[in-house]
């Protein structure tokens, strides 16, 4: 006997692009896929992220307000929607539930590894610079990605290595 009850709908359209890949990026870097198969979180305390997320995958959903763990007071915005096929398609390119410590290597195309490498900068990278005094008139520019996985920092730094031979 089959599984029970109708067939799952999806909400968002698979299919690679630009602004899927960037979308991607931003679940890799502040999204969670909820234990129960087929939620989908992304949180930021950043409006404005929370409706580019939407547009990148063409939804249109509520937008909640939480607090953290250590305050009442709801600071941050968040995305929350069900959608099994699209959970299914995360799991299949290497994100699973409590992603935080165990990801590594994302499945993405190879034409668009930049645009969700712009997602996952947006959602957890920054930039900083100074003027290094060991070399005269040195202007140093760095870009930094946080990650609680260490195989998912050396996967990104191979990637970038590997397309732009920089480190």
């Amino acid at each position: 006997m089959g599984v029970r009850g109708p067939k799952p709908k999806g909400r968002v359209n698979i299919q690679w692009s630009p602004n899927f890949a960037y979308a991607v990026g931003l679940i890799v870097s502040d999204g969670n896929l909820s234990p129960d198969g087929r939620h989908i979180n992304f949180t930021s305390k950043d409006l404005e992220m929370i409706r580019l997320f939407q547009k990148s995958l063409d939804i249109v959903i509520h937008i909640g307000k939480k607090a953290n763990n250590f305050s009442k007071t709801k600071h941050y915005f968040v995305s929350q929607f069900s959608d099994v096929l699209f959970y299914r398609f995360l799991e299949l390119i290497g994100l699973m539930s409590n992603k935080s410590k165990l990801i590594g290597k994302v499945n993405i195309p190879a034409e668009y590894f930049f645009d969700f490498l712009r997602g996952s900068f947006d959602g957890d990278g920054s930039t900083y610079s100074y003027f290094d005094p060991r070399w005269r008139s040195s202007f140093m520019f760095y870009t930094a990605f946080v990650s609680a996985s260490e195989a998912h920092i050396l996967w990104l730094r191979r990637e970038i290595y590997a397309r732009l031979k920089i480190r």
